[in-house]
This record gives structure tokens, C-alpha cells and sequence, in this order.
């Protein structure tokens, strides 16, 4: 088997690939920091963008030491051509070089120039750098042998309160999720010296669909236990711990066809 594992332990373990679904992939160290990136294609060019990453993106990134970990689009309609994906390195300033010397490799400027000779196939893109917490179990980039979606929830916590709300993942939220079908993937925060690093937890899980995370958190909403822990939790920090307007965000996403994590 062949499988690497990074995350809040530190750790790397690499494999051979076997008939279990794992995917392959280079040596890498333990991921320090993670990046979210966020790519909305221009009109009519979601496929192309997705043959570029199919066909070379993913291997010079390989090539120039960055973990592919997930690429995803929106499940159902994706009216923003949105391509939501996570590479991974060993610290920030890895990144950027590795990204630096991406940018300048001869044969990435021969596949921008080939792919975009109709035009450019990106219109905008969004980044955010990323770290796991402490309690985030280590990542697993695997295929599951079952059709599985992914949730990507965005919690914004209210002032002075992020330390709170990550407690009670670390010491409720994440075997209540276990307890009610849900499996967790990865939990970060946001990089420290980046904007909203003290407000912000986002993370991954995995459900068979959406119809079975509603059934899932509707359990769990219900559970003598959630509310217990929400409780104690708000009293000891004095109110929510997430913002009431916007505070948290979900978004269902299913692993492209090139994509490690499915």
C-alpha cells in the first residue's frame, strides 16, 4: 500500500500502491502549511482548465515539491466555473519558492502558452494559507473504494473565541461527527501572520452524499451531548462562539477525476 499521511502528528508514511485504492505519489516531508486555492474559470473554459491540470499542472507541481492533495468542484450547478483544490508544502516559505520555480519552469510557459492561445482560461483566483490544528487527525490522501462527496465548512468565530471553538472540536465535535456517520478529513486554521488567523477554523469531511450529511446533522443537532457541550461552551465564553450572520459557511464538492483525495 501506498499512503501518505500528514496533518497535525507531523508524519509521513509512504508505501507501495495495491488494489485498495490508495494513490501514489512522491516522497514528500510532513506538510507544515497547506494552501487553498480557489480558481474561477473563464466562460466556457472550465474543461480546458481542467485538462491542464489533468495533463501537466499536477505533475510539475510534483515535480517542483508540492503535495497535490484535493481538487474539487461544487457539487450540482457550478454557475462560477469554480475549481476548488489544496497543495500542500513543508513550511510557507517552501512554498513559495517551490511555487516561484514552478512559475519560471520552461515547460509550464510552453503549456500556458499552448492552453491559452484561445484566450486565458482563469479569471480569478483566491488563496489562503492554512495549518492543522492539534486535534486534526492525519490527513489519509487516499480513494475511497465507495463514491463519497466532500463537505468544506468555513466556521468565522466571534471575537477573542477561536481557542474556545477549537476546544470544543478537540474535546466534543469530532467523535459526536464519528458517532453519526460522518468522517472527518482535516481540520485548520488559518496560517499564523495571515488575515483572520485568529478567527478562523475550515476543514473537510466526507459523507456517502448530501442527502446523508442532512440525516447526519440532524442526528447530531439532537444529540443530548452536542447540546450539552454547546452549552457549557457558550456560557464559559459568554456567548456564540461563531459570528450569527455568516459564520458558518458550507460547501458540497466532489473530487475531480485527477484528484488524489476522492
Amino acid at each position: 500500500m501506498r499512503r501518505i499521511l500528514v496533518g497535525a502528528v507531523l508524519t509521513a508514511t509512504v508505501a507501495a500502491a495495491s488494489v485498495t485504492g490508495s494513490v501514489t505519489g512522491q516522497d514528500t516531508p510532513a506538510a507544515l502549511v497547506y494552501e487553498m486555492r480557489v480558481y474561477y474559470a473563464a466562460p466556457g473554459k472550465l474543461e480546458s482548465l481542467h485538462a491542464r491540470f489533468r495533463d501537466h499542472t499536477i505533475k510539475l507541481f510534483e515535480k517542483h515539491g508540492l503535495t497535490n492533495i484535493g481538487y474539487f468542484v461544487p457539487v450540482g450547478e457550478n454557475p462560477e466555473n469554480k475549481l476548488v483544490y489544496f497543495i500542500a508544502a513543508p513550511s510557507k516559505e517552501a512554498r513559495d519558492q517551490s511555487f516561484k520555480n514552478f512559475i519560471e519552469d520552461p515547460a509550464w510557459k510552453k503549456v500556458v502558452a499552448e492552453s491559452e492561445k484561445d484566450g486565458k482560461l482563469v479569471s480569478k483566483i483566491e488563496s489562503r494559507f492554512l495549518t492543522p490544528t492539534d486535534y486534526s487527525p492525519p490527513l489519509k490522501i487516499e480513494k475511497s473504494l465507495q463514491d463519497r462527496v466532500f463537505e468544506l465548512r468555513t466556521y468565522t468565530a466571534t471575537p477573542g473565541n477561536l481557542g474556545h471553538l477549537n476546544n470544543r472540536f478537540k474535546n466534543h465535535t469530532l467523535k459526536l461527527f464519528e458517532k453519526h456517520g460522518m468522517t472527518n478529513i482535516i481540520y485548520w486554521n488559518v496560517l499564523k501572520g495571515q488575515k483572520d488567523d485568529d478567527r478562523m477554523l475550515i476543514y473537510l469531511l466526507a459523507h456517502k452524499s448530501p442527502e446523508a450529511a442532512a440525516q447526519s446533522f440532524a442526528a447530531f443537532r439532537q444529540d443530548p451531548d452536542w447540546l450539552a457541550a454547546r452549552k457549557a461552551s457558550e456560557e464559559k465564553a459568554g456567548g456564540s462562539l461563531t459570528e450569527p450572520k455568516g459564520g458558518v459557511v458550507s460547501e458540497f464538492l466532489k473530487p475531480t477525476d485527477y484528484s488524489p483525495l476522492k
